[in-house]
């Protein structure tokens, strides 16, 4: 009954010695990030042109579907 009790253990203490080694290894490493945030680029979503046409194709199918629901209840 004891060795099966053990094996378990050892498996989880070898994986455990494992995972610290690697994590070990790679804070010894280093990490280098370079963040540049002065980078202007600018994206569609940023220009105001985008929001207003964007605005207005919303209102055009907002009043569509509107006036469709209105007249589908006339009809009967």
């Amino acid at each position: 009954m004891k060795k099966y009790v053990v094996k378990p253990i050892i498996w989880a203490i070898g994986t455990l010695l494992l995972v610290a080694n690697q994590v070990t290894a790679l804070y010894a490493r280093g990490l280098d990030i370079d963040v540049d945030i002065e980078k202007h680029q600018e994206h569609w979503y940023n220009q105001p042109w985008a929001w207003i046409v964007g605005a207005a194709i919303f209102i055009l199918l907002l009043v569509a579907i509107v006036r469709s629901g209105g007249r589908a209840s006339d009809s009967d």
